[in-house]
């Protein structure tokens, strides 16, 4: 090949095959060759269609580049759902099923052909795709995160001929793989169980989403201060965010009876808000009530919505339970706005939003200094520093976070600041005091998911994995989409009982949930070191240095707060034996 007579380009390279061609070919091989050419015509209408272009067509194999990856894998989930429902009319021993990969890489063209690694390892990835699957490359997984709806499940690294070093293989989990992450089907609680989904933003204006998630939140955290109510987390609500929903299916899927589901609609200083509460096992509606009011009134449309839904169910409010679904602190329709935009920054939890959040909480309190949320939030954002290694002096920022937990705590009891208290606690080694805080946390919110994580979290590193792991099942049920920290927490307390497998587990579920936390990478490193994996912990621990090639193992070991010395330094042969440096 002359090399004047080519050029290289970057580009996404999508390959597709048929599994088992040759049984089927073996069976019936006109049969074969007909269903082939129809869904190769659907499959070349498809790639045209998401802007891509058909390279080759040999034998069961379909070639296609494109420019954008995120058109690729939207190519190959269409493609694989229409040849699901083409599959279903046909006999099951009949049926034709392909693999797909994507791979974002360097190729060679020469005359509309394309060639070289690109394309080697997408044919390598379309060999590791389950049929009817699809897997991607690290490459292509960084530039379409977020960007489609649905999740990949990190299946390690591969090697492929020629290629020098490994390729790390997502796998696309598409619809149905969404319900199956879960062990088993949830069972309706023995007391009425809710959950509350984000309330629509009917307005012009896209900033108002901060103001509806606001909204939904604080429902969510007021019905979750009764102990005769089952709440679901706001995190596993907020999933259903932006889609189209199907009550009997949110039912399934978050284990409850009871879904509430509304819309809002600003427009100046007016707010027209839509409610609806649904027996989803059922699918009727117990009540439905539309409100327009003046802006100002918004947190007595929140507290009406509250107590609709607790006469609708008949559960009684507890002692001191009433007096807390009111304790709002707040009356200033601004600040409550600008605390659901500091909330939504805080949760991405990166360096740059955090800072945005903490800004946000000050104005918040210029506004309304007597509402202890914004204090608790600000406290927040400087243990967030501590956490992401932000902070210049994590002692100092320690030392902030609780003069505003504390401050927090003074203006109104809330399960949050208590929580924030407990995890101080922790971190600065006071192992009592943050168990304390901590079942104060759960008292004020039995329906906290959270709030249980962060108890067990506690537990964890007062030596009390045991009683972490009950605390944490009980928040998986609270939360059955939970961020990855859960199952962090969840994995460090079976590998400190010596469950390994089960550790394994979950600090694979902690790294499908999050592929690029390096805690999720540590904490597998050393439970296969345990485990007597050796090959295993220390591909985990190459992958530690690839996602953060400034880990330190002494930095890191620092910052873990065992009360047992014991059990620290049992986790630094764990990860030496591993090979984390």
């Amino acid at each position: 090949m002359n090399t004047q007579d080519f050029k290289r380009k970057l580009t996404a390279v999508f390959s597709a095959d048929v599994a088992g061609y040759s049984r089927l070919m073996g069976e019936d091989e006109a049969a074969t060759v007909k269903t082939l050419e129809a869904y190769k015509q659907v499959m070349v209408s498809l790639i045209k269609q998401h802007r891509g272009r058909v390279v080759d067509t040999p034998g069961d194999n379909v070639l296609a580049e494109f420019g954008s990856v995120v058109h690729a894998v939207q190519c190959a989930v269409a493609a694989q759902n229409e040849f699901k429902a083409r599959n279903a009319g046909l006999p099951e021993n009949r049926r034709m099923e392909f693999r797909i990969g994507v791979n974002l890489g360097d190729v060679i063209e020469e005359e509309g052909r394309i060639y070289g690694d690109g394309v080697n390892i997408t044919a390598r990835l379309e060999g590791l795709a389950e049929a009817g699957g699809i897997c991607v490359s690290g490459s292509a997984y960084e530039q379409i995160e977020g960007k489609v709806p649905f999740k990949f499940e990190y299946m390690g690294e591969h090697t492929v001929k020629n290629i020098t070093k490994p390729v790390r293989v997502f796998r696309a989990l598409m619809g149905t793989e969404k319900a199956a992450q879960k062990n088993e089907e949830l069972k309706l609680p023995d007391k009425p169980s809710i959950a509350v989904l984000p309330f629509v933003n009917m307005s012009a204006d896209p900033e108002h989403e901060y103001f509806c998630d606001g909204l939904s939140e604080d429902i969510i955290t007021a019905l979750s201060q009764s102990q005769n109510m089952f709440v679901i987390a706001r995190n596993s609500t907020f999933i259903y965010k932006g889609k189209p929903v199907n009550v009997q299916q949110v039912s399934r899927e978050l284990g409850v009876k009871y879904v509430l589901e509304g819309s809002v609609r600003k427009v100046g200083n007016r707010v027209r808000i839509t409610a609806q509460l649904i027996d989803a096992t059922r699918g009727h509606h117990l009540w439905a009530e539309r409100y327009d009011r003046q802006l100002k009134d918004i947190f007595a449309i929140q507290d009406e919505i509250t107590l609709k839904i607790l006469t609708a169910l008949q559960v009684k409010l507890g002692e001191g339970e009433q007096a807390r679904l009111y304790a709002k602190g707040v009356q200033n329709v601004e600040a409550y706005f600008k605390l659901g935009q500091a909330r939504s920054y805080f949760y991405h939890f990166d360096r740059g939003s955090n800072l945005l959040a903490r800004q946000i909480c000050e104005e918040v309190m210029a506004l309304e200094p007597n509402w202890d949320m914004p204090y608790s939030l600000l406290g927040w954002t400087h243990w967030g520093d501590v956490w992401g290694g932000w902070s210049d002096s994590p002692e100092q920022s320690v030392q902030k976070a609780f003069q505003f937990a504390q401050k927090a705590i003074s203006l109104n009891e809330s399960s949050h600041a208590h929580a924030l208290l407990s995890n101080l606690y922790t971190l600065t080694r006071q192992h009592e005091k943050a168990i304390e805080e901590a079942k104060k946390s759960i008292a004020l919110a039995p329906n906290s998911a959270d709030a249980h994580a962060w108890c067990a979290y506690a537990q964890i590193f007062a030596g009390e994995p045991a009683k972490a792991i009950s605390l944490l099942e009980k928040a998986l049920r609270l939360n059955p989409f939970p961020p990855s920290w859960y199952f962090l927490s969840l994995g460090t307390a079976y590998r400190f009982i010596g469950r390994y497998d089960e550790a394994i587990s979950a600090f694979k579920k902690a790294i499908y949930i999050e592929p690029s936390n390096v805690f999720g990478a540590v904490g597998l490193a050393a439970a296969y070191a345990l485990s007597g994996r050796k090959q295993e912990a220390q591909a985990q621990a190459e992958e530690v240095l690839r996602i953060d090639p400034s880990f330190s193992l002494e930095y890191f070991l620092r910052t873990l707060p065992f009360k047992d010395h014991a059990e620290k330094e049992r986790a630094i042969e764990a990860l030496r034996m591993a090979g984390v440096k």
